[in-house]
């Protein structure tokens, strides 16, 4: 099986999370013997803010205020994860990022540097109102209405640009999803439009 390329997004309480192991299961049934490398940048970023560097430091700080942080760390992450991991062979995965128009383009660059053929943008579809309904039946601290609130506005106002950037870039095979729907179906979707 020629080594796919899926780049995922969604707001928080999309599902987009459940969508992407569903389709690994998927892709690990049709390829048993290949390999998947998965990218999920924020649990990278978790793992980055846990050590003792100056960067870390930093960082910390910087959530810390609520504010953002610079494009060169995601990037720097995700780049590294690749240079380090891919052989050529791979499924590649990635979820949460990029969630800037920077990181985009440093990303399309990645893509077309490896001579990833046909990769698939998948954008799992909700109403904010979806979304902060599923969150707060999550019941993570963080999940308050101004918090839930915060997150989807930063989402339109910076990821959805970001995805249109792939939208509108002809490499890229770009499929929209309802996520307002159940998880099987969701998935019924999405195998159905990636075509497996």
């Amino acid at each position: 099986m020629q080594p796919q390329t899926f780049i995922f997004f969604g707001p928080s309480g999309s599902g987009k999370g459940t969508q992407v192991k569903l389709l690994q299961e998927e892709i690990k049934k049709k390829d048993p013997g290949g390999t998947i490398l998965y990218l999920e940048t924020g649990e990278k970023f978790r793992e980055l803010i846990k050590k003792e560097s100056f960067t870390a430091k930093i960082a910390k700080e910087i959530i810390g205020k609520g504010e953002l942080i610079p494009e060169f760390l995601p990037i720097w992450i995700w780049t590294q994860y690749i240079v380090e991991n891919l052989t050529g062979q791979e499924h590649l995965f990635f979820d949460g990022s990029p969630r800037k128009l920077e990181e985009a383009k440093v990303l399309d660059s990645a893509i077309k540097f490896y001579n990833r053929e046909n990769p698939v943008v998948v954008s799992i579809e909700v109403s904010d109102k979806w979304a902060t309904e599923r969150l707060k039946e999550r019941g993570r601290e963080d999940d308050n209405k101004e918090d839930i609130k915060e997150r989807l506005d930063w989402y339109h106002k910076n990821v959805i640009p970001t995805m249109e950037y792939f939208k509108n870039n002809s490499y890229y095979k770009f499929i929209s999803i309802n996520g307002e729907q159940t998880i099987e179906e969701a998935h019924k979707e999405i195998m159905k439009k990636v075509g497996l």
